[in-house]
């Protein structure tokens, strides 16, 4: 960290005026401590680092449901099957990735103490679009490395008191250049995510209970795992499961392992009878 002149005290960078991004300020003092900053020597491509897909979104009853699996590839090969894609940023808002893991975790870290920062600076917190504005600036500060194949691209998810009853959960996606989306309904990143979204477009349903919004997104996930071969299913054998949470008025909520077990084992099971997955309700 930054420190003074002088062992326990603050150096004079903490006591100069600025704005209350933590980001911002480790770029003006620390710039080496940010990975997002490092760009790699001219023609040089990373392809050999690990990259994590699939996650997804949707909005249900309560709140807003946030999922991912658990595979991550580096090529052809399976470079972890337990991977953890999907984060709290703070107490209304989540955070899941594709892309390169390691910015990627980086990034989701400092991006949990970003919110915090602005927080303990200004006193309140920051609103859900602010969150997403600045989460797209840390991910345009990393466009140098994602133009060298160091692309991260995440999903926000989050519950906003101040929005219309009916609308609270809200989706945010993003490009590589730091574009800012907001996604209604559902969404989904990753290479996986045509395959998903396919799955939402027939299984989504404003007004779902949690339990339907989870089996919607276990069935997404389920259809892009089998259509894309970086994309990793329920392993029933090594009970590794997809990630599932929720985020409504009373915070962030990860569903327990055994929920994701039970639903997961019951999805596989109607797909014994019916491999394509539920048919669209008409």
């Amino acid at each position: 960290m930054v420190t003074g002149d002088h062992e326990g005290r603050l150096g004079e960078e903490f006591f100069t005026p600025g704005s209350s991004s933590f980001a911002e300020f480790l770029a003006a003092h620390r710039p080496e401590l940010l990975s997002t900053r490092r760009i790699l020597p001219d023609g040089v491509r990373v392809e050999g680092a690990p990259h994590g897909t699939t996650v997804l979104a949707l909005t249900y009853r309560d709140g807003v449901l946030i999922a991912g699996d658990r595979r991550a590839t580096m090529g052809n090969l399976i470079a972890q099957r337990d991977l953890e894609k999907v984060h709290p940023a703070d107490d209304l808002t989540a955070v899941a990735f594709a892309g390169t893991v390691g910015l990627a975790v980086d990034l989701v870290k400092l991006y949990q103490v970003e919110l915090t920062h602005f927080e303990k600076v200004e006193g309140v917190p920051m609103t859900l679009a602010g969150k997403a504005t600045r989460l797209a600036t840390m991910i345009r500060n990393n466009l140098g490395q994602a133009m060298q194949g160091l692309a991260v691209v995440p999903l926000l998810a989050g519950y906003d008191p101040a929005a219309p009853e009916d609308g609270r959960g809200r989706i945010f996606s993003f490009d590589v250049a730091g574009g800012r989306y907001e996604k209604f309904a559902f969404h989904a990143e990753g290479s996986g995510s045509p395959y998903a979204r396919g799955a939402l477009k027939k299984l989504f349903r404003p007004g779902t209970s949690r339990r339907e919004a989870a089996l919607a997104a276990l069935q997404a996930l389920y259809d892009a795992a089998d259509d894309d071969s970086a994309t990793g299913g329920p392993d029933i054998t090594r009970r590794i499961y997809p990630i599932v949470a929720v985020i409504t008025e009373d915070g962030f909520e990860r569903l327990a392992e055994t929920e994701t077990e039970e639903l997961s084992r019951e999805m596989v099971e109607q797909r014994r009878s019916r491999p394509d997955g539920p048919n669209a309700a008409v």
